[in-house]
């Protein structure tokens, strides 16, 4: 199932701004929206038309929710993303002059706070340089490093699935042979997993810093 499927659009306690304490009625109001385009919706809810915002978040909320789903690989970081557009939204719209798909408008929006909420976290990645043995095996001492531990986890996330089951041993402290033994594979194999994971970290970490 897609993400965000079922999904209810963004409840009422998390419509912005300007449209608070304008939902009484929406629902007899949205009928005549039926038929019109997003990007009319769009420009309408711009002009402070609270029952057009509500049928523009109805529409678009199970989509945006999908995408931030695809941008975060979090359920949780996933929500959290396209709640903070909700609330930033009224605002964006003001941008939006209908000189594009709605959709493609939204999408970018969601894209740029993603790229937002990334660089916010843009100091962890710098826990990725110089990763080796020695600092996959060690265990966060202090809140710092259990900072860096968890965005080295997250990360991880971008890894195939052998290159991650091997690191997810290895963070648990078992040596290259006996993480050989789990998998079934030499433990030859195990240290070039190791090396490869440590190349996509790093590029990863990379990445980050351009942004």
């Amino acid at each position: 199932m897609e993400p965000g499927a079922g999904r209810q659009p963004c409840p009422r306690a998390l419509v912005p701004g300007p449209f608070q304490g304008l939902t009484l009625g929406m629902r007899q109001t949205t009928v005549m929206y039926m038929a019109t385009s997003d990007e009319e919706l769009a420009l309408a809810a711009a002009g402070g038309d609270g029952a057009a915002f509500s049928k523009l978040l109805e529409r678009r909320y199970d989509p945006l929710f999908a995408l931030c789903f695809r941008l975060t690989g979090s359920r949780a970081d996933a929500e959290d993303l396209t709640q903070d557009i909700c609330v930033a939204l009224p605002a964006k719209l003001a941008g939006f002059r209908g000189d594009a798909r709605f959709g493609t408008w939204l999408y970018r929006v969601a894209v740029n706070a993603a790229h937002d909420r990334r660089r916010r976290k843009a100091a962890h990645a710098k826990a990725a340089a110089g990763w080796g043995d020695r600092e996959l095996d060690r265990r966060a001492a202090d809140a710092e490093a259990a900072d860096n531990v968890r965005w080295l986890r997250q990360a991880m996330r971008a890894l195939p699935n052998d290159l991650r089951d091997t690191l997810a041993l290895v963070l648990d402290e078992l040596t290259h042979a006996d993480a050989g033994q789990v998998l079934g594979v030499s433990e030859g194999t195990i240290s070039w997993r190791v090396s490869e994971a440590k190349k996509i970290i790093r590029t990863l970490r990379e990445a980050e810093d351009r942004t």
